[in-house]
């Protein structure tokens, strides 16, 4: 049990931050420190601003940035709903990248890129994709990375009319693999049986050490093709809501924009927006007393990385110099 909800990845993930933090979490205690953080995994919020080796280094992980991404940018694909006004339609690769370095910084393009690749079938990568069609196509590409890189080298000896029965199943933990070229007369074009395809992707789950979709959901969403593309066996996965209701990571792509939780706080926040905007004018000389003052106490997380709360401490420190040199 606790090698398959590696309990210790986070046992040992959460002593590291344990001692880096040691200073601030003397003020409240260990226990405290050992419930929080494993509350926050149990909320998925614990992979928030965390490093992409730590991200992808568990399912669970890898599903709570999913989530976590849905929730942030939902609406950058909300067209015509409530907050259209502030949002876009269609992004590109590299937008849809810097939203996903908002939550983890070192995430890498080559995933994105890859995501993208199977919304736009290997076609120009500059070209525009809507949220929910990057999203699940990413979700694939993401959660079931080491399985789609087997897959890639299964298709390619297929291709070139080899027996692919023994596949060395990838073991770097990176996410990141160089796939095989194609030799010159193989045309991608045609594709491969889908029967034979199948029977060596049933193999392969079988033998994986890594995520794999459901084998019953993929010999389904196979048995009415006869022949298949790489790409187009891709883009099925990202398109099967039998896949996706077996990851549990997002919702049902009818559902993808409804969140009534994250709905009432944005509502909130926006009532707080807008109950600043229409307050009393300021006066020429800066008078701000009319204006409702909101004292936000900072609560530190003994789970985020040391680095980023050194960081906030300097521009506490720096900003309350210029306060005093501006007093004096």
């Amino acid at each position: 049990f606790a090698a398959q909800r590696h309990v210790l990845t986070y046992m040992e993930d959460a002593v590291s931050q344990l001692l880096e933090n040691r200073e601030d979490i003397s003020q409240y205690g260990i226990a405290r420190f050992f419930t929080e953080y494993f509350n926050s995994v149990r909320q998925g919020t614990h992979i928030l601003f965390r490093e992409f080796s730590f991200v992808q280094a568990t399912p669970h992980n890898r599903a709570s940035f999913l989530r976590t991404f849905w929730r942030c940018f939902r609406t950058v694909g909300k067209n015509g709903g409530k907050y259209s006004s502030i949002c876009c339609y269609l992004l590109t690769a590299q937008e849809y990248h810097c939203l996903l370095q908002l939550l983890c910084p070192d995430f890498p393009m080559e995933l994105t890129q890859k995501a993208a690749r199977i919304v736009l079938m290997d076609d120009a990568m500059d070209c525009l994709m809507s949220f929910s069609d990057f999203l699940f196509a990413f979700q694939i590409q993401f959660y079931y990375s080491e399985f789609l890189e087997s897959v890639a080298a299964i298709y390619q000896d297929l291709l070139a009319g080899k027996n692919p029965n023994t596949v060395i199943v990838p073991t770097s933990s990176s996410g990141q693999h160089r796939q095989r070229q194609l030799p010159n007369d193989c045309s991608p074009l045609d594709g491969v049986e889908a029967s034979l395809f199948y029977q060596c992707l049933e193999s392969l789950c079988d033998r994986s050490k890594y995520s794999c979709p459901p084998s019953a959901l993929v010999k389904e969403m196979l048995s009415s093709a006869q022949r298949l593309t790489f790409y187009g066996f891709l883009m099925a996965l990202a398109k099967d809501q039998g896949i996706n209701r077996a990851l549990g990571a997002l919702p049902d792509k009818g559902d993808l924009f409804l969140d009534p939780a994250m709905d009432e706080e944005l509502e909130k926040l926006v009532a707080q927006v807008s109950g600043l905007s229409v307050s009393g004018p300021t006066s020429s000389s800066g008078d701000t007393a009319n204006l409702p003052v909101r004292n936000s106490p900072r609560i530190n997380s003994p789970w985020k990385p040391l680095h980023h709360r050194r960081k906030m401490d300097a521009e506490s420190e720096g900003s309350n110099e210029e306060t005093d040199s501006s007093e004096n």
